[in-house]
């Protein structure tokens, strides 16, 4: 059994990456801005839960001093903003304090942990509205944060030993708060990939850029 922590556990995605991690038998830690809100999710899906805000790096030494040993890491926050991406100054830097300077922090003080036990998964989720292949298409800053957080697990990727594999994946259009009830996939269907990732053998890959557990271009 592994120990897992995914930001943004509480809702949509995150919530059914989770699940399905604790399906499969991993004890989860979601991390969540409103902890009472948190506690009340993670209670309900057999989860522990922390207070965590992944733009604040305060938060986010508190989170990794009383949750050590994370063996996998989903990170997962992330935030839609709205406007062109020059358009707001604020957006774009909350944007990437949450998608951006928010997991290479997490990555920073929970990979040497993970180095030492010979075990690691990290899942980045992304968008192929960052993907440089479909024009950066996403809106406002959302494209831009999500392109730099692909070019980050790739650069991880090559600085980490093959025990401890990152990754990033693309859900797709999900039926979340952001993605509207409009969407085409279930929270379910759109957190497979990435719970594959987080479970993935010895073997797996590293490094790549999946959607339907299948490499797509960066």
């Amino acid at each position: 059994m592994a120990r897992a922590l995914v930001t943004g556990g509480n809702r949509g995605i995150g919530l059914a990456i989770a699940q399905g991690l604790i399906a499969k038998g991993h004890e989860v830690v979601i991390g969540c801005r409103d902890l009472p809100t948190g506690e009340k999710v993670a209670k309900k899906i057999g989860a522990s839960a922390v207070q965590l805000d992944v733009s604040a790096p305060s938060s986010i030494l508190h989170t990794t001093e009383i949750t050590p040993d994370i063996d996998i890491l989903v990170n997962n926050a992330g935030v839609l903003g709205s406007g062109s991406v020059l358009s707001n100054p604020a957006d774009f830097d909350e944007a990437m304090n949450v998608m951006v300077h928010g997991p290479m922090l997490l990555m920073h003080l929970l990979t040497p942990g993970m180095k030492d036990r010979n075990y690691g998964r990290i899942v980045n989720v992304s968008s192929g509205w960052g993907a440089f292949s479909d024009g950066v298409s996403g809106p406002g800053v959302y494209g831009v944060a999500k392109a730099a957080l692909n070019a980050l697990t790739v650069a991880a990727a090559n600085t980490l030993p093959d025990t401890v594999k990152v990754n990033a994946m693309c859900p797709g259009w999900v039926r979340t708060r952001m993605g509207g009830m409009g969407a085409s996939r279930s929270p379910e269907e759109g957190a497979d990939t990435a719970i594959w990732l987080a479970t993935l053998e010895d073997s797996g890959p590293s490094g790549g850029f999946f959607r339907d557990r299948k490499k797509i271009a960066w």
